[in-house]
């Protein structure tokens, strides 16, 4: 799983058959990478999201005939960062 930010929606009219009536959705990971996602949450831009890939992916829209391999998850609402020192990833 992964964390993106919503960008916004992707609009397109001719589909393959295996992705039709699915929303896609537009997301920037950290870097600024941008991936497509299907959708079955219903989030809008700016939302936080983690996302399934492979082919859980297809299990995460309900369907597995679904030709998707992102998917998102759910929507983040919050999170806390743990902070690591960096002597404690430093194997003696």
């Amino acid at each position: 799983m992964d964390i993106f930010q919503v960008v916004g929606t992707l609009v397109c009219t001719l589909r393959v058959s295996g992705l039709d009536h699915c929303s896609l959705r537009v997301l920037r990971d950290a870097k600024g990478k941008l991936q497509v996602a299907t959708d079955p949450v219903g989030v809008r831009p700016g939302n936080w999201v983690f996302t399934v890939n492979g082919s859980a992916g297809r299990y995460a829209m309900g369907d597995a005939k679904i030709l998707t391999d992102l998917t998102i998850g759910g929507i983040i609402d919050d999170w806390e960062t743990e902070v690591i020192p960096v002597s404690a990833t430093v194997a003696s």
